[in-house]
Parts: structure tokens; sequence; C-alpha cells
């Protein structure tokens, strides 16, 4: 389906750039492996996060507060 999307120039150019490599003219096909590899992305992201949300309650509470210290530092030195 053919559609209009709004890209930064240097996204532009960076696709264009990656398509020229795999010897292709526009970047549709680049756009296209990049979106089905954000939906599988998510599909794991959900799934990950069911799974985490059925452990609710399996702590101790004790191990739920360690572990809630121990995220929010690990957070703390994300970028």
């Amino acid at each position: 389906m053919r559609t209009t999307v709004d890209l930064k120039p240097e996204h532009r150019s960076r696709l264009l750039a990656i398509a020229a490599k795999r010897g292709e003219k526009g970047f549709s096909n680049v756009l296209s492996d990049a979106v089905e590899s954000f939906l599988g992305s998510e599909a794991e992201r959900e799934r990950r996060r069911h799974k985490a949300l059925q452990l609710r309650g399996a702590l101790r509470e004790d191990e739920a507060a360690r572990l809630r210290e121990e995220t929010t530092s690990l957070r703390a030195s994300w970028r």
C-alpha cells in the first residue's frame, strides 16, 4: 500500500544510503524491513510484559522492595 510519511532529512539520507548498499533504488524495502522489525519487537515486548504481570504477587514484600530499589538504581544510570 502506498502512503505518505514525513521523515527528517537525515533519516531519508540514511535510508537511501542503506538502500544503495543493498543495490536498491528506493528505500521502500528498507522501510518495510524496519517496520517488520519494530512490530516484532513490540509483540515480544508485550509478551514479556504479560509474562511479568503474571508474576504479580509472587515476591515477598522484602524481595519486592529490594528489586524496586535495584531497578531504580539501574534506571538512574541509563542514558
